[in-house]
């Protein structure tokens, strides 16, 4: 059996009607509103929604988001410096921020992903020399950390950091500005920033590299001083599915670190096939979405992957947020790794989340106050609302909304 008492909060109410009065043995109802635990997706498709279409696909995206926000309280939306701004001076803010807000509006935390990478990074950076490139990526990151505090205030910082000054695909501003100034001192110079236009901003370092590699980085980094916040942990599965072991040898080996982790980006395909294990670059293996089709065998496999991990995600005290990173199939690398089918219908995948977020880790029930109006209540922490099952009773509107 798991414990899951660390993700649970008990606390005495004293609940009392309109005029102040205590509510004394009445029957309440008991309803969760909202996670503390943070479930996460891809938040791409909100931004589709607020982008130029035809009416046939604005419905397709009203629907495949209504879907999203059934099971999920936790969105990423894209910042990529080479489709955020593919012109120098013209940043797509507008469709990210309509995105933040509307998302923000209907209780779901947003974090921006990334501020500094160098893949999809924009092309217009190279005309410079390195020391504008960092000068023009500072004020990249002074622009969207200002303009968005408030709608947005947690940020993938930079990603993939291992690889960065070895990248040799193609040339990139970043890569070059990486080799310059080095890893640690890069690192602080965004991070820093970062911080100075948000302080209160939650900052994460993220990378698909889980070997020493990144733990080394990680020291490095706060040796240095960096203010990292949390730990980003990148799982995509398009080759293997990590099992438990795996998963708890990277959990006790970054937990090392006291800080809080985020499982970022992590895909489970559901497809007859798996990506040869030799590859290094998952984007080496190029493939259309009708040669890699979701199958009936391949989404019960997916399902029992996604609960196994899940599970063991949601009993560590460290974890603090899983995002799985495709909605619908096919949205990265034409893989079968959403929870929703191309065509809009929901996996045994999504299923098995709304079962456990929406019920299992979810607390709904009767209480009953006491001669002297209190009510000691238990449940996953979050938001909760007391609504009366005696229709007569009024509650003070302290007793009716509340966070464990």
């Amino acid at each position: 059996m798991s414990n899951l008492d660390h993700r649970k909060a008990t606390r005495t109410i004293k609940v009392t009607d309109a005029n102040g009065m205590p509510v004394r043995n009445a029957k309440l109802r008991l309803t969760q509103k909202s996670h503390e635990f943070l479930f996460g997706c891809g938040g791409f498709d909100f931004v589709a929604l607020f982008m130029d279409g035809d009416e046939q696909k604005k419905e397709y995206y009203r629907d495949i988001t209504d879907k999203w926000l059934k099971i999920y309280n936790y969105a990423t939306l894209p910042f990529y410096l080479g489709t955020f701004e593919p012109e120098e001076g013209k940043p797509q803010t507008e469709s990210r921020m309509n995105a933040a807000k509307y998302l923000r509006e209907r209780g779901v935390t947003v974090k921006g992903h990334p501020l500094v990478w160098h893949t999809v990074c924009a092309d217009w950076l190279m005309a410079y020399d390195n020391k504008t490139i960092l000068e023009k990526l500072l004020k990249r990151i002074d622009r969207e950390v200002t303009g968005f505090k408030g709608v947005i205030d947690k940020w993938d910082v930079i990603n993939e950091v291992v690889i960065m000054p070895v990248f040799d695909k193609y040339d990139n501003a970043i890569t070059r500005i990486c080799k310059e100034y080095g890893r640690v001192p890069l690192v602080k110079a965004v991070f820093d920033e970062a911080h100075k236009m948000n302080p209160g901003a939650e900052l994460l370092l993220n990378d698909f590299n889980t070997s020493s590699k990144y733990e080394e980085l990680i020291e490095e980094c706060l040796d240095a001083g960096v203010p990292i916040s949390t730990i980003g942990i990148q799982s995509h599965q398009h080759q293997k599915y990590w099992g438990a072991d795996k998963l708890y040898d990277v959990l006790e080996r970054f937990s090392r670190f006291g800080l809080p982790i985020h499982f970022t980006e992590n895909t489970l395909t559901s497809g007859d096939f798996l990506v040869p294990e030799e590859l290094e670059d998952l984007n080496d293996f190029q493939v259309t979405a009708e040669e890699w089709p979701s199958t009936p065998k391949g989404e019960e496999r997916q399902m029992r992957q996604m609960e196994e991990m899940y599970r063991i995600l949601f009993e560590h005290p460290q974890v603090k947020a899983v995002t799985g990173w495709d909605f619908t199939d096919g949205m990265w690398l034409n893989a079968p790794s959403g929870v929703v089918r191309k065509d809009g219908s929901v996996k045994p995948s999504y299923e098995l989340l709304d079962h456990l977020i929406n019920h299992e880790w979810h607390t709904d029930e009767t209480v009953v106050t006491d001669g002297e109006g209190n009510v000691t209540v238990t449940g996953f922490k979050g938001g909760y609302e007391l609504v009366p099952e005696d229709s007569s009773i009024t509650l003070s509107a302290d007793s009716k909304e509340f966070v464990l």
